[in-house]
Parts: C-alpha cells; sequence; structure tokens
C-alpha cells in the first residue's frame, strides 16, 4: 500500500504543474479575491457589481475607441490599446496585468463583451461607454477610476461625457447627410437565414451560403446562452440573449469565404461564400 500512496502523491502533484491558473478557491473566499493576486483589489464595484482592481497609473492599461457609421445603420466601433492584449482564452483565470477582455455600455448598459479590437454598436445608442477587464472579470483601474473610455454617438462632442485618468475619448464622426432625392423605390430585401443554438448544436447545421455580390443577408440568430456572433470579413458583430431572437443585416459587398461563428461558445454558424 505504501508504494501505491506514493505513486497517488506523485500523479496529484504533477497534475497541479503548470497549465492555466485554476479557478477553485476555500470556502468563504470570492472568485475574484482567488483568481489573481496582480494589484489591490478595490471594494468599489461597477454598474455590474464587478469589483475594482487598482494598478498604478505607470502599469495600468489605456483604452481609446473610434466609432464610425455602418452602411447597414449602427456603428463599427474599433479600440486602441496600450499595455493590454485581449485573451479569450483564459477568460476565467487569473487576473494577469495586461489581459482581458473589453465591454461596451451602451446608454450606461452593459449590452457584450469584446475579445478583439473590433465591434458593433446597433443604431438609436447615444453614449458608449468601453471597459476593461481582466480575466477574472474584475474591472482594470486606476487612480480609484475604471480603466475605459467614453464616446457620443449623437453627434455632440465626445469632451461632454465623463473620461478616466490616462484614457481618452475622441469625438465620433457625424453620419454623413444625403442631399440627393430619396429614392421612392423599395429596396430588395434579400435574404433571411434563422439559425438557432441549443448547446453546442446548431440549427440547421453549419453549412455555406452562397451570396452575389452586392446581395442583402439577414441572419437571425436564437441562443439558448448569452453570447456574441460575429462575421470574420465584416468585422460584424451582434449580442445574443439568451432566448430573445437577434438580427443582423449585411451587404455582402466583399467577395471570398467568410465564417460566422460565436465568441464565448466558440461555435461555427454558417460560412458565406461571396462571389
Amino acid at each position: 500500500m505504501a508504494p501505491l500512496a506514493l505513486v497517488l502523491a506523485a500523479a496529484l502533484a504533477l497534475a497541479g504543474c503548470g497549465g492555466r491558473a485554476t479557478t477553485h478557491h476555500k470556502p468563504g473566499t470570492s472568485h475574484q479575491e482567488a483568481t489573481g493576486s496582480s494589484g489591490t483589489l478595490l471594494t468599489a464595484r461597477d454598474e455590474g457589481g464587478h469589483r475594482l482592481r487598482e494598478l498604478p497609473a505607470a502599469d495600468a492599461p489605456t483604452v481609446r475607441a473610434e466609432a464610425r457609421p455602418d452602411s447597414e445603420g449602427g456603428w463599427n466601433v474599433h479600440l486602441t490599446v496600450e499595455r493590454f492584449r485581449f485573451t479569450p482564452e483564459s477568460t476565467g483565470g487569473a487576473a494577469l496585468p495586461g489581459r482581458g477582455h473589453a465591454r461596451l455600455l451602451i446608454d450606461g448598459r452593459e449590452i457584450t463583451r469584446l475579445y478583439g479590437p473590433w465591434g458593433y454598436v446597433p443604431a438609436g445608442a447615444r453614449t458608449l461607454t468601453v471597459r476593461l477587464h481582466a480575466d477574472d472579470h474584475t474591472v482594470w483601474a486606476a487612480a480609484g477610476t475604471p480603466v475605459q473610455t467614453t464616446v457620443r454617438l449623437d453627434g455632440t462632442p465626445a469632451s461632454s461625457a465623463p473620461a478616466s485618468p490616462g484614457t481618452s475619448a475622441p469625438p465620433a464622426p457625424a453620419r454623413p447627410t444625403d442631399s440627393r432625392p430619396p429614392d421612392s423605390r423599395t429596396p430588395d430585401p434579400g435574404r433571411t437565414v434563422t439559425l438557432t443554438i441549443t448547446g453546442k448544436t446548431v440549427s440547421p447545421p453549419p453549412s455555406r451560403i452562397e451570396l452575389k455580390k452586392g446581395e442583402r443577408l439577414t441572419l437571425r440568430v436564437t441562443g439558448d446562452r448569452a453570447d456574441t456572433l460575429h462575421v470574420h470579413g465584416y468585422d460584424r458583430e451582434l449580442p445574443l440573449s439568451p432566448g430573445t431572437p437577434a438580427t443582423l443585416t449585411l451587404t455582402a459587398d466583399r467577395t471570398g469565404l467568410f465564417e460566422v461563428e460565436t465568441h464565448e461558445s466558440g461555435l461555427l454558424l454558417t460560412q458565406l461564400v461571396v462571389r
């Protein structure tokens, strides 16, 4: 029995070495307190209840956001970050400096997460706030303030929105006015594809959607969990809420093969073939 016990002890020791940081912790210790030792965990919380994790200003990340009108309505958002990189592969792990994801708040309400520099905001939004989170979902902070930036989407100067130390908020370009007479013809609605996500299953199963260049496509997606749909190559994203159909319409103005997938679950929903 003694040799067997030694073998088991060695196996357990090896299993605990290396790999992703564990998220298990002692009873009475929160996930946020256990998963990261970087910075100082503050008692302050954001609107979503996430605690702030303070770093010295010289070490804290920064974020800037630029929003440009999208041809199908809404805004395409591009983030520029410093001392920070997006790490979707380690979400839920330890809070390490310079790693994590961003969260988008529209008019003060969180709508989605970003695991890369590009995002999409639907039409009708007035204020966009981008906030940087660590992998353990705490909020990176400097001088007691979340690392974030705010841009106005209604044409007013960005300086009227609050800004955090070390961040900047460039004004979003106004929507161009169109002096051409209105076209009385009804635009072609194009094609509509309906997809349903249940767990790890996509219905109908992933296939290829053949499109002609310039054709309009509407994706109507219903999932059973919160997630984000992403159309590669077009840099279009769509937040998904459990049980609520979400719709994204785009014009296939780029030729090639483009995948449509989800960020959180990493599911391939379909592929677009544009010729």
